[in-house]
């Protein structure tokens, strides 16, 4: 995968696909640390004991469409060349969490790339999910939540393309200020 928000996009869509609700999605960036950290939290369907124990595995999917899954396998390479770790937590009926680290000066760190892109395709995937990001660089601090972006439409969907237009240039607006 190409940039961040393309590995990032195939956990969303394990949310959206698990009848999530709510996806929350912190990214976080400390260079003091050195780290990069993910982290996705949705309350969909959860998972067993049995199948959380497989899901790194490429060949283990949900999905009936195709009989390979390679988000999470790919996700957990990123973190593992890039001397960091995924830990995924869930339980059935309650939801999953995903905390993807990893050194943020490793030559292997991918690229940011296009989050408002990537909010904008997880959003139009299903529009009744409520989304929760925070996206984190040492002392700054931007959030963006779907639920106040509602309110504040008073009744227009955020499906609407230009609302979806709208979303993704705000966000990429918001963290890629000339000020970090």
């Amino acid at each position: 995968m190409q940039d961040l928000a393309m590995y990032i996009l195939e956990i969303l869509m394990n949310s959206i696909h698990a009848n999530s609700k709510l996806i929350k999605l912190l990214i976080s960036f400390i260079t003091k640390d050195d780290e990069v950290k993910i982290i996705i939290e949705d309350n969909g369907k959860g998972m067993d004991e049995e199948r959380l124990k497989t899901v790194v595995s490429p060949f283990s999917t949900s999905r009936t469409t195709r009989k390979i899954g390679l988000g999470v396998a790919f996700l957990k390479s990123l973190c593992e060349s890039c001397e960091g770790d995924l830990v995924i937590e869930s339980r059935v009926g309650v939801g999953t969490k995903t905390v993807a680290t990893y050194r943020l000066s490793n030559i292997d760190t991918p690229p940011l790339g296009d989050i408002g892109e990537m909010m904008m395709f997880a959003i139009q995937a299903n529009e009744a999910i409520d989304y929760e990001f925070d996206f984190i660089k040492d002392n700054y601090h931007f959030s963006f939540n779907t639920k106040e972006i509602r309110e504040q439409l008073g009744g227009i969907n955020l499906d609407n393309p230009d609302i979806l237009l709208w979303i993704k240039d705000y966000i990429n607006q918001e963290i890629r200020r000339e000020d970090l």
